[in-house]
């Protein structure tokens, strides 16, 4: 036997398996697991809603053994529910072979990986892939590219006001939300806030000093502000006066891609992007099914190549345990068509949604399985907690807004529950 297998015999061994591991978990009640959480955890999130234990498609339990329907999905990230079978192998069988090597060396599972993502992204031949672990850190890398579009002779980097793009110093400086912000300036310097959707703002912005403009970022679908998106054509004017002036166009889709929106990347959907090609995408969130998975994308040598040997880097980003879970990702939405699924549900969803008859419900929007719920009144939080003690999952992502953002596994009839409970809930909360 070789030095190989008899490790491989080790691990598989019975007095190196249960018996001899760390317990992860042991029985307790969700007030004594939040308890424990309120003395070991820091108060950065508040007091957990519910201590979680299992999950399984689209439903979790609790630590007392309460079921949820989970129409959040860890904030887009659950694409293919809880526990996924074929996700967990393949996650799994890594792992057993192969865990992590520094960046100093490749993995099948990352090159692979990293062409998938170039293959459904569309993106030119010399375009490039920058791995990561979150959505930050994927607009992080992408704040550092517009740094290195023009240099000092282009210290502007438009964002739109709204925003959110992370909370790392770099990407805390695109996001618009002052309460996020000024704990933590100064910020690093150079961006502006254009008004939101304002195409008018826009060619304003550019008209003075617009060759001095770096990148403009933008979300397609802003999540965290309420569930908006960009009016048809914001975008490819955006294109238009970012080419005309040298900027980098950068699309934050950390939250609207990977199937989010019933297509790969939202800004692929005609009425959305209009056929433009970005210069650079920010994916995360459902990019790994649940496993800590980002990347940037670069589009053209032009792009990809702005940062060079030693500008940038990443101790786990594009491991291969990360890479493996990003192809089970996307093999499994295509296998079970579920772009198509995320798709006609999410429209069905939403017209239910919206013919609840219920005066609460003023707006329902949004694309695919990212649904906004405009409430007439600031009782989201209200309607939220509701929801909860209901048995479903959902966000309210601002005071007067709730956030659908299921696993793509949701079925009609689940879906369906959630719109009695939602036609049910009386307007004078509070």
């Amino acid at each position: 036997m070789t030095a190989l297998e008899n490790a491989r015999a080790r691990h598989r061994s019975p007095e190196a398996t249960d018996a001899n591991l760390p317990v992860l978990a042991a029985d307790g009640s969700v007030a004594q697991w939040t308890d424990r959480y309120t003395h070991a955890v820091m108060d950065t999130f508040g007091p957990p809603q519910r201590v979680l234990v299992r999950g399984e498609g689209p439903y979790v339990w609790d630590a007392d053994g309460t079921r949820y329907l989970d129409l959040l999905g860890g904030i887009a990230v659950n694409s293919l529910g809880h526990a996924h079978p074929t996700l967990t192998a393949a996650i799994s069988a890594q792992l057993g072979t192969l865990g992590h090597v520094s960046n100093f060396f490749g993995s099948p599972t990352q090159i692979a990986f990293a062409e998938r993502l170039l293959a459904l992204a569309g993106a030119p031949e010399g375009s490039r892939v920058f791995l990561t672990n979150s959505g930050t850190e994927a607009n992080e890398a992408a704040f550092k590219l517009a740094r290195r579009n023009g240099g000092t002779d282009r210290p502007r980097i438009l964002a739109l006001e709204g925003s959110f793009h992370g909370r790392s110093m770099g990407a805390l400086a695109l996001t618009h939300k002052a309460a996020y912000r000024e704990p933590f300036e100064p910020l690093p310097a150079g961006v502006e806030f254009v008004p939101f959707g304002d195409t008018d703002a826009l060619e304003a912005a550019f008209a003075v000093d617009g060759d001095q403009v770096a990148a403009l970022f933008v979300e397609p679908i802003q999540g965290e502000a309420g569930v908006r998106p960009l009016s048809p054509g914001y975008l490819a004017r955006a294109r238009t006066l970012t080419a005309e002036h040298g900027a980098l166009l950068i699309l934050d889709e950390v939250q609207t891609g990977m199937g989010r929106t019933g297509a790969w990347f939202a800004h692929q959907l005609p009425h959305v992007g209009g056929g433009i090609v970005p210069d650079a995408v920010t994916v995360a969130k459902g990019l790994g099914g649940g496993f800590p998975v980002g990347a940037l994308i670069a589009y053209g040598e032009q792009t990809a190549t702005l940062l060079g040997r030693g500008q940038h880097g990443t101790t786990f980003g594009g491991n291969p345990v990360a890479s493996a879970a990003g192809l089970a990702t996307i093999a499994v939405i295509e296998r079970d068509g579920l772009l198509h699924h995320v798709s006609a549900l999410g429209a069905t969803l939403r017209d239910r949604l919206a013919g609840t008859g219920n005066p609460l419900v003023a707006e329902v929007r949004g694309e695919g399985f990212l649904i906004g719920i405009e409430l007439t009144t600031p009782v989201a939080a209200a309607v939220a907690a509701r929801a909860l003690e209901a048995g479903f999952i959902v966000n309210p992502c601002t005071p007067s807004t709730i956030r659908l953002a299921p696993p793509f596994v949701l079925t009609q009839d689940q879906a369906d529950q959630f719109v009695a409970f939602l036609a049910a809930v009386p307007q004078d909360l509070s």
